[in-house]
């Protein structure tokens, strides 16, 4: 037996490997003529180029040998002593070592200095010293020569130059040269180099020659010529012989080819190729279906007397230009059934129409009307739609179909025999169209009205209505999506039309069908929609925070797509300052809405931390990206990204301190009513862990107004940043200085886009400065003793205050905070009462350590002074400056109704441990 299957006995390739050989060495086709002609020629383009750069290599090596020549002959030649050692008794002796060592230290092969008449003086072959050399003729005469000289003892390029004395005498002769055989060595040293580079572009020529021979390979099939030729011809002899009209027309509009057939059909004039289709006098239903680019088969049109069915396909994906391929059928013989034809197309376009007008928008109750109106009159002279309750409200139907809330009335005018809007209607008798529908699932036909009992028999009153009014047929479907339920349409024709049919059926059932979809879709939208407001405004700021710095006003509307991640709030912080906040969750829906609550709550708690708005934004950009991070692992969907602006404000000072993170910049409004967007430092947004975060100070006068907003407010599909930020500008620059909400008013009444995409949040902020007669501070040395004298100093100011009820309180808890900052902090330690709402005591000193609370053992001495602080301060706690730190406390007035409570020092049954 042979030896492995598919090896010949032999032990020689594959027959079928040979065969593919041969099949890609086959030049029989035109791929393999195309590829063989490039190579022959890239052969021949490269043989001649190497044996080009060969004789130019060989050429620049000679000519290089020459000059070297000439240059090492005329350095020896004009050298100091050379005239004078030819002039010597023995020249030989004198030239012989300086002749040895120029020509090794030049790198010319031989050197010899010669007599006028060419008699060797010395040479570097000693034994052709006393020699006479030839063709030394020229240099006797005073010239300096280079040649390629052959003769002995080797041929070589040589140079000839005269030496003379100060006379211009010639008084001997210098030669230096290369041998033939060196100058051959450099030409065959670059040889390999230029063998190389043409096997590399020999090989380059030749991939890209496959390259193109494959592909061309690929588009002729592998055909050579004659078969090509004889393909073109059987092409156009079945193009013009078939009996089948067929068309290309181009993706320009323009007609590329037409058969004989489908000039016949279509009557069109010689010289139609590259003419546009609306050019050619085509009806206007087949001109524009070959310019539309749609896919239809079998298609019915009308062409003059001819009924034409047509199909068409796009050429492109079949290897030809971008254009649409039709074939024409000649259908003539049907016109019979031209007007069922017609009437088929009508409703195939009422379908599509209902397709492209129901469902565009999210509106349930708009969706039913537009069901309505489609079916209006193209189907029906009436239509009524009427939806289940929960659907309206956007829950999922469940329970009983008999009663239904009518949504959408179309057709006729007021005097319509048909309960309005908003009725409920109930099908109660079982033997109603509408009751059969619902308990079938399907659509139901009444042909004539006069004689449905059931349905007269339902709303006697409102059926004799519709009778006289001329209603005579009905169909009733039931609108179901998922197999659930949602409501019934009814389509009413009247006398004049006609009456339904069996076949009107199916294409109700099939707009019914359209229609369902839509309407679930817009009740799941309308539920998620109310949901995700829900939460949003369930998350938002309910009430503004009572406090005296700021007056604030503000606006939210949710987009009306769906709700957003926008959101606002004012944040009161210790030393009478209140934080304002406004951000953005790039995103609509649930998720959006439940991350601008995460954002909004980390705010809240960063800001306890009492932290200045670089850091706050550090924190929020980490929590940010952690966010990302597990919500990216767990579904894919992250924070795709998030704004904030952070401002707190000091009434005190009048400073405005704010850092962005990706937001804008907020407006200032200054109190004789100009305007300017404030230069707050950018950067990116929350999440992308960019540069460090970087606070801005300005100084708002008293009166100005602090306006921050959302982009939703200035940004939307009709408005441009620039042009939005223009008119909020021109908007704000009012002279009369009105309310932050009367700001708010004027803003929205100017800005407000018809549709809102996005979510928008505006805050209006009026700055108050507190009355410098309510501020009192006190520099204290750091020593023991001066606790007391600041102590009487405060309680001196809270008399002056009216505020002795708590005085005693007060300098209790100061004198803690004030030795703690002498004994554990450092200098400078500065006191400072504020009378806002309450009494604001704040002791700051250098020291960046914070005090703690904490539990003090029966027989410790210290530690509960941070205790009886924390007891009768109404809210406490310590910030970070950047010179150290601060420990306030406030404590609530009672107006002077009633005195604050004291401590009872007498009882300690309320410190930690056991009564002292």
């Amino acid at each position: 037996m042979s030896g492995r299957p598919g090896r010949s006995r032999g032990g020689g390739p594959p027959r079928s490997s040979r065969r593919g050989v041969r099949s890609r060495l086959e030049v029989r086709s035109a791929a393999g003529q195309v590829l063989l002609l490039q190579i022959v020629v890239a052969v021949l383009l490269i043989t001649a180029a190497v044996v080009a750069l060969a004789f130019q290599t060989r050429r620049d090596s000679e000519g290089d040998a020459r000059n070297r020549c000439l240059a090492v002959a005329e350095g020896f030649a004009d050298a100091p002593g050379t005239a004078e050692a030819l002039r010597s008794a023995d020249p030989t002796t004198a030239l012989r070592a300086s002749t040895i060592s120029a020509q090794q230290g030049s790198g010319v092969d031989f050197m010899a200095v010669m007599a006028p008449n060419g008699t060797r003086y010395t040479d570097t072959d000693p034994a052709l010293i006393g020699l006479r050399a030839e063709g030394v003729g020229r240099a006797a005469a005073g010239e300096s020569f280079t040649e390629i000289f052959k003769g002995a003892p080797n041929d070589a390029a040589r140079a000839v130059v005269p030496v003379t004395d100060a006379d211009g005498n010639v008084v001997g002769l210098v030669a230096a040269g290369v041998t033939v055989d060196n100058v051959g060595d450099a030409v065959d040293r670059h040889l390999p180099i230029l063998l190389a580079s043409g096997a590399a572009a020999l090989a380059l020529a030749t991939g890209s020659a496959v390259i193109v021979s494959r592909r061309l390979r690929r588009q002729t099939h592998g055909l050579g010529p004659t078969e090509m030729t004889r393909m073109y011809e059987h092409h156009d002899a079945v193009l013009h012989a078939v009996r089948e009209g067929v068309l290309i027309v181009g993706d320009d509009g323009r007609l590329t080819l037409a058969n004989d057939e489908a000039r016949r059909l279509l009557e069109l004039p010689s010289g139609a190729e590259g003419q546009l289709i609306t050019d050619l006098g085509l009806d206007d239903s087949i001109a524009g279906l070959l310019v539309s680019g749609r896919t239809v088969t079998d298609e019915v049109h009308l062409a003059g007397d001819r009924l034409l069915a047509v199909n068409t396909r796009p050429t492109a994906p079949y290897g030809g230009l971008p254009g649409t391929a039709a074939t024409l059928r000649d259908t003539t013989e049907l016109r019979a059934l031209s007007g069922a034809a017609e009437v088929a197309r009508e409703r195939l376009k009422l379908l599509y129409e209902a397709g492209v007008r129901i469902g565009t928008t999210l509106d349930v109750v708009r969706t039913a009307e537009e069901l309505a109106e489609v079916a209006v009159p193209g189907f029906a002279d009436f239509a009524t739609v009427e939806l289940l309750d929960p659907v309206l409200r956007g829950e999922e139907p469940n329970g009983a179909h008999t009663e239904m809330r009518r949504a959408a009335v179309s057709g006729g005018g007021a005097d319509r025999p048909f309960q309005p809007v908003g009725d409920l209607i109930r099908f109660v008798v079982p033997t109603t169209p509408m009751a059969a529908a619902l308990a079938g699932g399907h659509a139901v036909l009444e042909a004539d009205l006069a004689g449905a009992h059931g349905w007269r028999s339902q709303d006697p009153e409102g059926a004799d209505r519709a009778l006289a009014f001329g209603i005579r047929s009905l169909v009733s479907v039931p609108l179901q999506a998922r197999g659930v339920v949602l409501g019934m349409a009814n389509f009413w024709r009247a006398a004049p039309t006609g009456r339904f049919g069996e076949e009107d059926l199916a294409f109700a059932e099939e707009l019914a069908a359209r229609a369902a979809v839509a309407i679930d879709n817009a009740r799941r939208f309308t539920r998620e929609h109310a949901m995700a407001v829900t939460l949003q405004r369930s998350l938002l700021p309910r009430s503004l925070p009572e406090q005296d710095a700021l007056d604030v006003a503000y606006r939210y509307l949710p987009a009306q797509a769906g709700v957003g991640g926008d959101w606002f709030d004012v944040i009161p912080l210790p030393g009478a300052r209140v934080a304002l906040v406004v951000g953005d969750v790039v995103g609509h829906g649930l998720h959006a809405a439940a991350t601008m609550g995460r954002l909004r709550t980390a705010v809240h708690n960063f800001s306890a931390l009492d932290l200045s708005p670089d850091e706050l934004l550090g924190h929020l950009d980490e929590l940010v990206s952690r966010i990302d991070d597990e919500e990216s692992d767990d579904e894919g969907d992250g924070i795709s990204g998030a704004t904030c602006l952070y401002a707190i404000y000091d009434p005190v000072s009048g400073v405005c301190a704010m850092a962005t993170a990706g937001h804008f910049a907020p407006a200032l409004v200054r109190p004789d009513g100009t305007v300017e967007i404030l230069d707050v430092p950018v950067f990116p947004p929350l999440g992308l862990h960019g540069l460090p975060f970087e606070t801005a100070e300005v100084r708002l006068p008293e009166g100005s107004r602090l306006v921050l907003y959302t982009d939703g407010l200035i940004e939307h599909r009709d408005r441009d940043i620039d042009t939005g930020l223009r008119l909020l500008r021109q908007t704000l620059a009012d002279p009369a200085n009105p309310s932050p909400e009367e700001t708010c008013q004027a803003v929205f009444g100017a800005m407000l886009p018809a549709h809102r995409r996005d979510d928008i949040a505006l805050l209006v902020a009026r700055t108050h400065l507190l009355d410098r007669d309510r501020v009192a501070d006190w520099d204290v040395p750091s020593d023991p003793a001066a606790v007391a004298p600041v102590r009487a100093a405060c309680g001196r100011q809270l008399e002056t205050w009216g505020l002795e009820e708590i005085g005693f309180t007060t300098e209790l808890m100061l004198s803690e905070l004030i030795t703690n900052a002498i004994r554990y902090g450092s200098e400078p330690i500065h006191v400072r009462l504020m009378y806002e709402r309450g009494l604001i005591c704040e002791v700051s000193d250098g020291s960046s350590t914070a005090p703690h609370l904490r539990r003090a053992a029966t027989t410790d001495e210290g530690g509960r002074g941070l205790y009886l602080v924390s007891q009768f301060a109404g809210r406490w706690g310590t910030r970070y400056t950047a010179t150290g730190k601060v420990m306030w406390v406030e404590q609530p007035l009672t107006d002077g109704s009633q005195p604050a409570p004291e401590p009872d020092l007498d009882d300690l049954s309320w410190l930690p441990g056991e009564p002292l």
